[in-house]
């Protein structure tokens, strides 16, 4: 079978989904209206997707609320929740390959990188069942006075999790796993681009509930527009909000929330940077650094885009990276050889152009890339752009595409703040022969990760930003720890 063969065939599995999915099973929907998915290399709609209405979000806060105050989950306990969360992944794990050629029509991820993307997600489901394992719920500490207190951790109740496009099931792993784990009840409402691979997710929960594994009401997925979607950050039956995406819409989903001071986690945008000192070994910065910016076509919020390097070393750091962009396959991403696909939409894809257009304008050079490089699908070429300066649109504001932004510094407490001159503070890195310095460059750089001589992506550790990166942590303990209260419960001294 031809690899044009090979792609019809996995394009002709996915079908429509005309029903939304409200406590554990699908349902017809209170009105009519479809969400288009469009497949970004043929540029063709590949499947329609029921929007939820106000009304459908409603019942799906009802049925979180309704399975919530009843106590069967949450009174569930915390390693049986993981068991059911281990069976949970299993259950997707056989669904791997459906999940591979959703993640190449819904982000445009080349066959390789979705096939490993999801199969790292599935990890990342069982890390947080092994989490909630060894969570402490009750722990008892002496007080001062002789007595005996005891702080008890307890599910935050009804979270809703509103999800982006560029990660579908992985941010479920970050977000609904933990709160499930946690004995939360949850609204998904999942992006209009990407609706399909939580569909899958959705299957699996339909199963899980219909075999007694998990109670009714406890887990709703829907797709909707702003409107559907602002009804459920405003609705007062709903504990907590959890949302990934822009920085824009975090501070609308924060203003939201603060009429009823809502319980709110944020993991917004980044315009990273990577601080490349004069000692650095030009091998070891380029195994990192292009992949680093260019990962799902720039499309990830923690892409190394800002690249800053002293005048000494400017000349040889751009005709490395030069060349190193220069070899990435990009292409069809149906063909296993491509590591760069198109990006997701048109729209991003006219975005990016405006950015490259804008960097331009203001006096910045293209030195490699630029283009389309493609005559069909939305893609943008692996672009380096020179001669940036830190107060530009390019530097300050985050691109979502595979743009790099080379910028110089005067010494390294000039990088350090040109690095830190940025509303957000996601990831970073730092290389340097001595590894130790950089961990002290590291200290002094105002973001959530910062990688040194590296491009470690481990989400079983916690992540999350400073300033307009957001708010609260995902993975490992502490995210975990997000969607669960602490009651301290207090009980008498001993007479003396």
């Amino acid at each position: 079978m031809t690899t044009a063969e090979a792609s019809v065939d996995r394009r002709a599995t996915v079908g429509d989904r005309d029903q939304v999915f409200i406590g554990g099973a699908w349902v017809d929907s209170t009105g009519d209206e479809w969400i288009e998915v469009v497949d970004s290399w043929s540029e063709q709609t590949a499947a329609r997707v029921r929007a939820a209405t106000v009304e459908d979000m409603a019942r799906a806060v009802r049925a979180a609320r309704t399975s919530f105050d009843a106590g069967v989950w949450s009174g569930t306990p915390i390693a049986e929740r993981a068991d059911v969360i281990d069976r949970l992944a299993d259950k997707l794990e056989t669904r791997l390959d459906e999940l591979t050629t959703l993640g190449i029509l819904e982000v445009g991820v080349p066959l390789p990188v979705s096939a490993m993307t999801q199969q790292m997600t599935i990890g990342l489901f069982r890390a947080v069942a092994a989490q909630a394992r060894a969570v402490e719920v009750v722990e008892e500490r002496p007080r001062a006075d002789g007595g005996v207190s005891r702080i008890v951790k307890e599910p935050n109740g009804v979270v809703a999790v509103i999800i982006p496009w560029n990660g579908p099931i992985g941010t479920i792993a970050f977000k609904v796993i933990p709160a499930l784990a946690a004995g939360c009840s949850v609204v998904l409402k999942t992006s209009p681009e990407a609706p399909l691979s939580p569909s899958v997710f959705a299957d699996v929960i339909g199963e899980l509930v219909a075999e007694g594994a998990l109670p009714e009401g406890v887990v709703s997925v829907v797709a909707a527009d702003r409107e559907a979607s602002e009804s459920l950050v405003t609705n007062p039956a709903v504990d907590h909000i959890t949302f990934t995406g822009s920085t824009v819409t975090g501070r609308r989903i924060m203003a939201l929330a603060a009429d009823r001071v809502a319980k709110v986690s944020l993991e917004l945008g980044g315009k990273s940077a990577a601080i490349i000192l004069d000692d650095a070994d030009i091998t070891t910065v380029m195994a990192n650094l292009p992949m680093g910016g260019c990962m799902q076509s720039g499309q990830a919020c923690i892409a190394l885009t800002r690249v800053l390097v002293s005048k000494k070393r400017h000349d040889e750091v751009v005709a490395a990276y030069k060349a190193a962009l220069g070899m990435i396959p990009m292409g069809n991403p149906w063909e296993e050889t491509n590591f760069l696909g198109p990006l997701t939409s048109a729209r991003q894809r006219d975005r990016v152009e405006g950015y490259i257009e804008a960097a331009i304008a203001e006096g910045a050079t293209v030195v490699h890339g630029g283009g389309r490089g493609c005559d069909q699908g939305f893609f943008i070429e692996p672009t380096l752009v020179d001669n940036v300066r830190n107060d530009m649109r390019i530097a300050q504001e985050e691109v979502f595409g595979p743009v790099i932004s080379i910028i110089t510094y005067e010494d390294e407490d000039d990088a350090v703040a040109i690095a830190n001159d940025s509303i957000y503070g996601l990831s970073g890195a730092v290389f340097t022969a001595d590894p130790e310095h950089g961990f002290e460059i590291a200290k002094r750089i105002r973001t959530g990760t910062v990688n040194v001589n590296a491009s470690v992506i481990d989400f079983t550790l916690p992540f999350g930003g400073y300033k307009q990166s957001g708010v609260g942590r995902e993975g490992g303990a502490e995210g975990l720890e997000e969607f669960f209260e602490t009651k301290t419960v207090h009980f008498p001294a001993p007479a003396q």
